[in-house]
């Protein structure tokens, strides 16, 4: 190869291996906790439960509720969202999470679909134990 092309395959190499890196998910699978914002400013300690795989997540959300499944789980690079799906007295209530993921923890906001409160803001931590 001349100098030229053999420079021109090293650059395309090196682009495509940052490309690469750039696209991987975020590993949050396990658990973590977070007090999360309800009603009235009080603070209800949450578990999420994750599982990625490639873009894919899945999960659960347990509270004081019980146990919910996540649906519409995503991960894009460090960008996390999902829905929780709840009924409250034969009302259905839609749940939106949209996070910021780094290595032990995860920035979140949650709204209420179609809701008029702005969006509560939590951070949930990596459990260890």
């Amino acid at each position: 190869m001349g100098n030229l092309t053999l420079s021109r395959f090293i650059a395309a190499l090196w682009l495509v291996a940052t490309t690469a890196t750039i696209a991987m998910a975020a590993d949050v699978t396990g658990q973590w906790v977070a007090d999360v914002p309800g009603r009235g400013g009080q603070t209800q300690s949450t578990t999420f439960a994750f599982k990625v795989d490639g873009e894919k997540l899945t999960g659960s959300v347990t509270s004081s509720f019980g146990e919910t499944p996540i649906s519409d789980g995503k991960v894009q690079g460090d960008d996390i969202s999902f829905t929780q799906n709840l009924e409250f007295g034969g009302n259905k209530v839609t749940i939106i999470y949209k996070g910021k993921a780094s290595a032990n923890e995860i920035r979140f906001t949650r709204q209420r679909e179609g809701g008029q409160a702005p969006p509560a803001e939590f951070t949930a931590k990596r459990k260890t134990s």
